[in-house]
C-alpha cells in the first residue's frame, strides 16, 4: 500500500497539478491538507473520475483535510479531532481504507509567536497527542500522516537564522512533536533516512525553491504494528518545481502487505 500526504494549498487552484501527480505517482492513498475549499467546492466528481473515492471536511478560504482512496471509498470514522467542540476549524479527519485506519492532519502554524496563535498551536498539538495516545493503544494500524508544521530537528532546515523566532522550531514545538514519538510511533522518513537531508516544504518567498532552502514539516507516522511492514519512503520533490505548484512536496511511503 503507498500512502502520501501532501499539502495542496488550494486544491481547486492546483486540481491539474493534483491530477498530474495522481496519474503519474498511483498512491493508494492520499492525505490532503489546507484544502481551502468548503464541503461543496470539493472536486470530488473530478477526483471520482481519477479512480479516487474521497471524504473530506472543508472549510472556506482555509485548511480543509481529505482523504483519498484509490478504487474504493474511504469509511470515514472521524472529521474532528476531540478534545475541544468549541473549535471549528478543519483540521483534521480520520477513515479506514483497506484495513488501516488513515488519519489527514493539518497542525496550526502558530505564527506570530508568542501569542493567541502560537498557544492555540501547542492546545491544538496536546490534543493530538491525547488522540494519538488512544490509537495507538487499540493496536490497530494507525497512519497519522499530514503538515504538522513543526520542524522536529534543526537538521530538518536549511541552515538559515530567519527562523530563530518562527512557531515551526521554538523547543515547545518541537518538545510536543518529541512527546508524540515517544507513545511508540515511528517517523518513517526519518527512520529510512536517518543521516539524509530530507525536505518537503519551500516557501515561495527569497528563492527558496531553486536555493532548495527546505524545510521537513510533512510527517507520516505509523502505530507499533506497520513498523515492521515499511518498505520504502520518499518525496516527490519535481512536483515542487512544477508551474502552480504548491509550496508543499508530497511524501509518500510503501507499505508491505
Amino acid at each position: 500500500m503507498k500512502i502520501a500526504t501532501y499539502n495542496i494549498n488550494g486544491i481547486n487552484r492546483r486540481l491539474p497539478n493534483l491530477m498530474d501527480w495522481l496519474a503519474d505517482a498511483a498512491p493508494d492513498v492520499v492525505c490532503l491538507q489546507e484544502l481551502k475549499a468548503t464541503q461543496r467546492q470539493f472536486p470530488a466528481t473530478a477526483l471520482a473520475d481519477a479512480g479516487y473515492g474521497a471524504v473530506w471536511q472543508g472549510e472556506s478560504s482555509w485548511n480543509g483535510v481529505a482523504i483519498l482512496a484509490r478504487g474504493t471509498e474511504p469509511v470515514l470514522t472521524r472529521s474532528t479531532l476531540p478534545g475541544d467542540s468549541a473549535d471549528k476549524q478543519a483540521r483534521y479527519i480520520e477513515a479506514a481504507v483497506n484495513g488501516v485506519l488513515i488519519a489527514s492532519l493539518y497542525a496550526p502554524n502558530g505564527n506570530p509567536q508568542p501569542g493567541p496563535k502560537f498557544a492555540y498551536k501547542l492546545a491544538w498539538t496536546e490534543r493530538l497527542i491525547a488522540h494519538a495516545a488512544e490509537l495507538f493503544e487499540t493496536g490497530l494500524p494507525v497512519v497519522l500522516a499530514g503538515d504538522y508544521n513543526i520542524v522536529p530537528e534543526p537538521r530538518d532546515i536549511y541552515e538559515t537564522t530567519s527562523y530563530r523566532d518562527n512557531a515551526l522550531v521554538q523547543p515547545a514545538s518541537r518538545a510536543l512533536f518529541a512527546q508524540l514519538l515517544e507513545q511508540g510511533w515511528t517517523d518513517a522518513i526519518r527512520t529510512l533516512y536517518p543521516a539524509e537531508t530530507v525536505y518537503t516544504f519551500w516557501d515561495y518567498m527569497r528563492s527558496r525553491w531553486p536555493r532548495n532552502a527546505g524545510l521537513r514539516l510533512d510527517h507520516l507516522l505509523l502505530s507499533g504494528e506497520l513498523a515492521s511492514a515499511l518498505n520504502t519512503a520518499g518525496v516527490d520533490r519535481d512536483v515542487r518545481g512544477q508551474e502552480g505548484a504548491s509550496d508543499h512536496a508530497p511524501a509518500w511511503i510503501v507499505l508491505d502487505d
